[in-house]
């Protein structure tokens, strides 16, 4: 089995490669080629993975490069986990929207279309190699932001899956309020990617007892402390939304605080920059614990169970992923992209079922789901009017004024990205 990680030079990979050594006997990689085009980072990723392989034990053998087409031939799978623009984009998504007193964030609102517009036309041209390397090979999406991605990759009729760690973290934090297995804990989860509520949390399997209730009454402070929301948010809802609701429901509080303190994009990329330092020690081969500041908590998990299931190997049979709706929420389209619980195989997924949902979470599902179709017909054709529609349709901006400073400021930003601008 092979396996190729596009954006293998990121400061994430060791956590995969831990995943990857640590859960060979799921998904046996003989073969894994992590590619990059910054061949500095990559010869330190690369390092440290092949040290974290060999203390392990797995017999896989790891290379590198910066050649798409090499390093995707052949492969059965395809992790697509990069950055067009690095950090420094990062940075100006989540800083220039503030001046309109929007959220600045790297994955929604304005800085989320920024994103989407310079990784869309990207990551199709990539698939397009792996389809012409090997047309049955899987596409398993990281990329930010998913939804968007995922779609385009779906309606261009590629293999593709989109993951988050959303769901993953969730499941491992019940688990362990609970003192059960994760595999225990089921997740009635259902939204958009980073637009997600935990409706329910069963054990057992898709049938078993909710115990969402009991878990709010008894760890509510914990669940809410680590959502960054007051507790009568999840009281009065009753279900957990997911963190990145904060910036729907408490918009104006977290452009407030977002003022005050330096982006997340600043704060990581200082982290990366000592990674990189501990990646380039000989004698490190394990992930260091500064990684798990990083994000991407328990993402090798997930991607293992799905590259494993997808394959046709030992990967659980439900799993939270973005895949076409066809049918599951009524009141979207089905080539909308949803992020739900499926049946995964070999074939691909499925969906299961879920419950008519409250218009509370209905309606934002519907409104975001109307721009991410407007953000992906900017992403593919690009043209100031198609950002600013997308911009106005967004639940976060939504005001005619903000939309036309915010287009300005996004091509302004983004010109060398764009191909048309």
């Amino acid at each position: 089995m092979k396996l190729a990680v596009v954006g293998g030079g990121s400061t994430y990979t060791p956590e995969l490669i831990d995943g990857f050594a640590r859960l060979r006997d799921t998904l046996p990689i003989e073969e894994l080629v992590l590619v990059d085009p910054a061949a500095d980072r990559l010869e330190l990723v690369g390092g440290l993975a092949r040290r974290i392989f060999a203390k392990q034990g797995h017999p896989g053998v790891i290379r590198t490069t910066s050649d798409v087409d090499a390093g995707v031939a052949d492969a059965d799978a395809v992790l697509l986990q990069l950055r067009v623009g690095g950090q420094a984009a990062r940075n100006q998504d989540e800083t220039w929207p503030l001046e309109c007193g929007c959220v600045g964030q790297e994955t929604t609102g304005a800085g989320g279309l920024a994103k989407a517009l310079r990784t869309v036309p990207i990551v199709l041209d990539i698939a397009e190699r792996v389809r012409r390397a090997n047309p049955n090979a899987w596409i398993i999406d990281f990329t930010n932001p998913v939804g968007i991605v995922t779609r385009a990759l779906l309606q261009a009729g590629h293999k593709a899956v989109g993951l988050c760690n959303v769901a993953i973290g969730f499941q491992r934090k019940f688990a362990r309020l609970l003192d059960v297995a994760p595999s225990q804990i089921h997740l009635d989860h259902v939204g958009l990617n980073h637009l997600t509520w935990e409706l329910g949390v069963r054990l057992g399997g898709p049938d078993g007892e909710n115990v969402l209730p009991r878990l709010i009454g008894e760890h509510g402070d914990a669940l809410a402390e680590d959502l960054h929301m007051p507790r009568e948010i999840v009281d009065r809802l009753g279900v957990v939304p997911s963190y990145y609701l904060r910036y729907y429901y408490q918009h104006d509080a977290v452009v407030r605080e977002l003022r005050t303190k330096p982006s997340r994009a600043a704060q990581v990329a200082e982290m990366e920059r000592e990674l990189l330092e501990m990646y380039g020690d000989p004698t490190l081969d394990e992930k260091p614990e500064l990684l798990a500041k990083r994000g991407g908590a328990f993402y090798s998990e997930a991607a293992v169970d799905l590259a494993a299931s997808l394959l046709g190997g030992g990967g659980s049979p439900h799993q939270v992923v973005n895949t076409y709706n066809n049918g599951t929420l009524p009141f979207l389209p089905d080539d909308a992209v949803i992020e739900v619980q499926a049946a995964v195989d070999g074939k691909g997924t499925r969906p299961l079922p879920v419950p008519q949902l409250d218009p509370l979470y209905a309606g934002l599902i519907a409104n975001v789901t109307a721009y991410e179709d407007l953000a992906l017909e900017a992403a593919l054709r690009g043209g100031r009017d198609r950002v600013f529609k997308a911009l106005l349709s967004h639940p976060l901006v939504g005001q005619f004024e903000y939309a036309e400073k915010l287009t300005d400021q996004l091509i302004a930003h983004n010109r060398e990205h764009l191909a048309w601008a």
